[in-house]
């Protein structure tokens, strides 16, 4: 039987993408905009984090906000309402991520000259979304308290991607089987130099700190 052919398609997709992920870093670069690229799974609290981590820095660095789902405008219409921030809705036609394409179409329609920091809201999504890099300076990721302390292991790509993990929902960790310093373990296993702060997006414990956290690469991003 003859040998049948493979070709890696997947593969260069991803040399593609990356490539264009890379320029696109540049030209931000440039222009002195820090691009942060969050992701979790649905339900997490990316928006809610958001908004009361918008609501401790807008007053010292020019933020906009990108939103993207599959459809809909109720996370951008929720943020801009909220924060008074300028903020745009990505649909991804059906698409379960950002690629630095579809990043660089949405950058297209921000003021680019009048901000700082830009934070792309990903699709909510633990796989496709760590697949392709999005041009961002760093990636972060959400893991709520409710999803279980083993996430690093069942989602291995998310984790090891992401330079900050937020563990959200805190407050209700007593009533379910969450063990914070095996979260820790676990995701030091994928990523030992990933920052990891517990936080509550509905009390705002710890959102100080992911607020701190974020002047401070933005600060460095433009001096660097």
């Amino acid at each position: 039987m003859d040998d049948v052919k493979i070709i890696e398609i997947k593969k260069s997709v991803f040399a593609d993408n990356d490539e264009d992920a890379d320029k696109l870093r540049k030209e931000l670069k440039g222009k002195g905009v820090y691009l942060l690229n969050l992701m979790s799974s649905p339900g997490a609290g990316k928006t809610t984090t958001l908004i009361g981590t918008l609501k401790r820095i807008q007053d010292q660095v020019r933020v906009a906000v990108m939103e993207a789902d599959i459809d809909s405008d109720v996370d951008a219409v929720k943020i801009q309402k909220a924060t008074g921030i300028p903020t745009i809705q990505l649909h991804t036609g059906g698409m379960c991520h950002l690629d630095a394409e579809m990043t660089r179409q949405g950058l297209d329609n921000v003021a680019l000259a009048d901000v700082d920091l830009v934070i792309l809201e990903n699709v909510g999504n633990l796989v496709c979304p760590a697949e392709f890099d999005t041009g961002a300076v760093r990636n972060a990721m959400i893991l709520s308290v409710p999803e279980g302390d083993d996430k690093p292991l069942k989602y291995p790509l998310m984790f090891s991607v992401c330079d900050l993990v937020l563990v959200n929902k805190v407050d209700v960790m007593p009533y379910f089987d969450f063990d914070l310093d095996k979260c820790r373990e676990y995701v030091r296993m994928r990523n030992p130099k990933a920052r990891i702060i517990p936080i509550c997006a509905k009390t705002g414990e710890g959102l100080d700190d992911f607020a701190d956290w974020l002047l401070a690469e933005v600060k460095s991003w433009k001096q660097d």
